[in-house]
């Protein structure tokens, strides 16, 4: 039932994801009766008016069409979603488990969660990342929409290049998602590709429906949001991790397609054409270098129509010596090892991107209260200059930690030697790279420095944690060979 009435509160507030003309134009002089020579009522019936009026040449002039986009679908774990791979999963012996709204593999058959983890880190994983939401930001207003809600210089953002962020909240600049936005075209369409995270479809869906109401309500150039999906089905996301990946896509970029691979850098995305057996040259897709396990890797975002088509190509063409299927299992302990945050572990509403180690997000034209405009900078901006340095600083910081004895898990405190709480884990796994115990959380300001000692209460016993930088294994990214100095 409660299901229910989310799909209903849903389709009644989708029609706000259509991109809204603002209700003046700038420098137009209004021609709006005052209110001392009409009464209220025609006053409002003439200002709704105007008001349509404007809306309707704003739109003619972005040439976007007036027309509702479809809100994603919310789903619960009692009433989970599915992604295109559902049956490829059980035919690959997965084992499923509920995850972010939706029925996900955590692990399959032919390897456990330790042997899936070595095989990405050396020869290559196929993840199923289709529960994750996809949107395409377009119109004239495209940037300094999302540039309201996140700290992104995206004003600097080249096409074909991507960004981590955080949509963040008004005032108290905590972290409603974090987030992937790529810059596909500059004008005339301005369009973005952002990626947000499954758990958050419903909350993030309704943070950018009041963001995108409010825009549209000021003298704003037009913004439209799509959620991507062809026929009512959302488009397939897979990601290709590990370093026999780059070869792997190669070997099956369409005869037509003229993408470099060894040109193709992290960060960067392109529009490929892959060769498939039975429908040939595959529809366009947005391929991104990157990935969430520090290995080089590659996004894929699909087709509906062709997801299932292209997921089997990649297993057949590369053959199980080179790449497997790999489940959430694997996917935790390779970004935990990476030093890669989880929402709703890592990152939550309360916490804001100083506190949670993410200041390089921000870049250097927007750290300053004149030239940030984004949500909550008046509070991470001072937070950005220490308390010792005449800033507001932050009470808490986000670390790495190695662990002595058993692993410590989501929740564990953290104490110092007078056993004084100092902070709480926030992830830890036993890291089956380097065979010891590593862990994330927050600890009180001044305690961040690597190489502090601290303690860890597993099963009632303290057991000593160091403070350790991360990532805790080197990344592996795909970058420029640096110039000879």
């Amino acid at each position: 039932m409660q299901a229910s009435r989310s799909l209903i509160s849903a389709a009644k507030s989708a029609t706000r994801f259509q991109a809204r003309p603002v209700s003046s134009l700038a420098g137009q002089t209004s021609t709006t009766p005052t209110r001392s020579n009409v009464s209220p009522s025609v006053f409002n019936s003439k200002r709704a008016q105007t008001h349509i009026s404007v809306r309707q040449q704003r739109r003619a002039q972005s040439g976007l069409g007036e027309h509702a986009q479809p809100a994603p679908t919310f789903y619960t774990e009692e009433n989970p979603g599915k992604t295109a791979l559902y049956d490829l999963h059980l035919q690959h012996g997965a084992k499923m488990v509920p995850f972010g709204g939706y029925s996900m593999p955590v692990s399959y058959s032919d390897l456990s969660l330790g042997e899936s983890h070595a095989w990405t880190r050396e020869k290559a994983s196929l993840f199923d990342v289709g529960h994750m939401v996809q949107y395409h930001f377009e119109g004239p207003g495209a940037e300094a929409f999302l540039e309201s809600m996140t700290p992104a210089g995206l004003k600097d953002l080249a096409p074909g290049t991507s960004t981590l962020s955080a949509l963040l909240h008004p005032v108290t600049g905590g972290i409603v998602d974090d987030c992937i936005i790529s810059r596909l075209e500059n004008g005339p369409k301005h369009l973005f590709y952002v990626v947000l995270n499954a758990g958050c479809r419903e909350k993030d869906y309704k943070f950018l429906d009041s963001a995108l109401e409010k825009w549209d309500n000021t003298i704003n150039p037009v913004v439209h949001i799509n959620h991507l999906q062809a026929d009512g089905e959302p488009y397939g996301l897979i990601a290709l991790q590990g370093p026999m990946s780059a070869e792997i896509l190669a070997n099956v970029l369409a005869p037509g397609c003229k993408v470099d691979v060894t040109k193709w850098y992290f960060g960067s995305s392109k529009h490929i054409t892959l060769n498939l057996p039975q429908s040939g040259e595959s529809l366009p897709v947005v391929a991104a270098r990157g990935g969430y396990t520090g290995e080089d890797g590659f996004e894929l975002s699909i087709h509906p129509s062709q997801t299932v088509e292209v997921t089997e190509m990649l297993l057949e063409s590369a053959g199980r010596d080179k790449l497997r299927l790999a489940g959430l299992g694997a996917r935790d302990s390779l970004r935990l090892e990476a030093g890669m945050c989880l929402y709703r572990h890592d990152l939550d509403d309360t916490t804001t991107p100083v506190e949670a180690g993410l200041s390089w997000v921000i870049p250097k034209h927007r750290r300053s209260l004149e030239g940030s405009g984004f949500n909550g900078a008046e509070t991470i901006i001072p937070q950005l200059t220490p308390a010792s340095k005449g800033g507001a600083g932050v009470e808490r910081r986000r670390v790495g930690l190695m662990v002595e004895g058993a692993p410590a898990r989501e929740g564990a405190l953290i104490v110092d030697e007078n056993d004084n709480e100092v902070g709480k884990v926030t992830s830890g796994c036993p890291s089956p790279t380097l065979k010891k115990n590593i862990a994330m959380g927050y600890v009180k300001n001044g305690l961040q420095k690597a190489g502090t000692e601290l303690q860890v209460v597993v099963r009632g016993k303290a057991r000593k944690a160091v403070v350790t930088k991360m990532p805790f294994i080197p990344s592996k990214y795909f970058k420029p060979a640096a110039s000879p100095a």
